[in-house]
């Protein structure tokens, strides 16, 4: 499940999903649950005075209740995934809870030489140099490099082209970078 998920609109709603998440996984023992975006409700509380800051705290209050305690829990296990660790609230780091924190680097070239072989397998690459494109997408990660690759197929099917260029994949890198600017721009006034 991700995250946002747990995160809802009506008082007691998102609290209630954690309890029915871990009784059905307690039921299905065993069995593993994956918090993905855990940040979505497990972010350092804080109290802004709206329902929505409560609720989300409420949320998170019952997620640490359900990861308390082996016995509770059975032979359920819990993963959950992040990409902003440095916001997760101290508590559900501490044993018992999640005790372990395993972190997934971004790939280094040979990484994502592989990545781009993937998602390249079944298209038509007309003379690319992988070796560029493996400095040009230094710093992405695997969502960022299959963003690319798609994005450069839909450059060939508008030019009604045959096979995807290292120009296609210039113009989709450009066209992620530019949305992605935008975006953090965006950010910054809300």
């Amino acid at each position: 499940m991700s995250g946002t998920e747990l995160v809802q609109k009506y008082i007691g709603e998102g609290a209630r999903l954690v309890r029915d998440v871990f009784d059905i996984a307690r039921e299905k023992a065993p069995s593993i649950v994956f918090i993905d975006e855990i940040d979505a409700v497990g972010s350092r509380r804080t109290y802004d005075g709206t329902s929505g800051s409560s609720e989300v705290n409420r949320t998170m209050v019952q997620l640490l209740a359900e990861l308390d305690g082996f016995d509770k829990r059975g032979d359920v296990k819990i993963v959950a995934a992040t990409n902003r660790i440095d916001l997760l609230d101290p508590a559900l780091l501490r044993p018992g809870r999640f005790d372990r924190i395993i972190e997934i680097p971004l790939p280094d070239a040979e990484g994502r030489r592989e990545i781009l072989k993937i998602h390249t397998r079944n298209m038509k690459l007309d003379n690319v140099d992988f070796e560029g494109l493996l400095k040009m997408t230094d710093g992405l990660s695997g969502a960022d490099l299959k963003a690319i690759v798609t994005e450069a197929g839909m450059f060939v099917i508008r030019r009604k082209g045959k096979a995807v260029t290292l120009q296609d994949f210039n113009d989709a890198y450009n066209k992620m970078i530019i949305k992605e600017t935008k975006e953090e721009v965006a950010g910054m006034f809300v």
